[in-house]
């Protein structure tokens, strides 16, 4: 048993990768955020001053914290600053041995401008800890199924329309087919993954997991069939998406509150490229799947059949 600190435990993924650390009970998990909520939660957690690597240190030390994973959103400089200093403290604390940066999704493309933000900031925190001692790896699950089952599925996930608007029977499919193949992972079995690769004696520097495997018409095909209902389906060419748009579906207006129309519309439009050019798709070979095939995971026929009827 050792001690795994979820830092940012609070938030979408954090959550659940403290909920899959506790319910495994194999190693001890604790919580590092900027504030403990009022009433606490299920597990330790304590309040850290992101802007000291003293103090991070010391936390981590204290708590004799052997494996640090981040569930930081990195959509900002202050983010990344946060994520370099647990870099940095970890590699000072004498009990940290482990590192998990915050990579959730897909690995960064190469081509620059279907990069979004958190893809340079995501290089920066890599390009530390390659200065380190640490072991450390990078996680990728592709696309999170949770997104074609809320608000009827079980997940911390807030809800993003992507492709595919099932509850109102209308698609906007990138690029020309929509034959391409996307990994989904449903965020409770990446949970069981990141809890069974604490198992493994070495990290490579990339590892890759999915619930599932399928192509957006085949979402599309799944969804008519539970649902008994023909969709609306337009395509959005890769010209289109290269410009930073994409058809407006009847589930994005809800979301403007929370992320600004057109800056919804260019992050899914580097969604549908990443679709289009295979950067959402992991292989099989070398995956968490293939080295624990006990983890049964979540199919897509699964997770969109709680539309069944609706």
């Amino acid at each position: 048993m050792v001690v795994v600190a979820i830092v940012g435990g609070t938030g979408n993924v954090g959550k659940t990768l403290v909920d899959a650390f506790k319910e495994d009970g194999k190693h001890e998990v604790i919580v590092l955020g900027r504030k403990v909520p009022e009433g606490g939660i299920a597990v330790p957690m304590f309040a850290v001053d992101y802007d000291s690597v003293e103090q991070l240190t010391k936390t981590l030390e204290e708590n004799h914290v052997h494996t640090v994973i981040s569930a930081i959103v990195l959509m900002d400089e202050t983010a990344a600053k946060a994520e370099r200093n647990l870099v940095a403290a970890a590699s000072k604390s004498a009990s940290t041995k482990r590192f998990v940066p915050s990579n959730w999704g897909n690995a960064t493309p190469n081509d620059e401008s279907m990069r979004i933000p958190h893809n340079g900031f995501r290089d920066q925190s890599a390009e530390a800890l390659g200065k380190t001692d640490l072991e450390w790896t990078r996680i990728y699950n592709g696309l999170f199924l949770d997104y074609y089952g809320l608000p009827h599925v079980e997940s911390h996930m807030t809800p993003l329309v992507f492709a595919v608007d099932i509850a109102n029977k209308t698609a906007a499919i990138p690029g020309a087919t929509g034959d391409e193949k996307i990994s989904f992972t449903y965020t409770k079995d990446l949970g069981k993954f990141v809890v069974a690769a604490m198992d493994l004696p070495k990290w490579e520097r990339e590892i890759h997991c999915e619930s599932d495997n399928a192509s957006l018409n085949e979402v599309v095909r799944i969804a008519e069939e539970m649902s008994g209902a023909k969709f609306n389906v337009t395509f959005d060419s890769v010209e289109k998406l290269r410009s930073g748009e994409v058809t407006e579906l009847p589930s994005h207006p809800p979301l403007y509150q929370y992320i600004p129309k057109q800056m919804l519309a260019w992050l899914l439009s580097r969604f549908g490229l990443w679709a289009v050019y295979g950067i959402m798709y992991l292989p099989k070979e070398g995956s968490l799947n293939e080295k624990f095939p006990e983890i049964k995971t979540m199919t897509v026929r699964e997770m969109i059949s709680v539309w069944k009827g609706k």
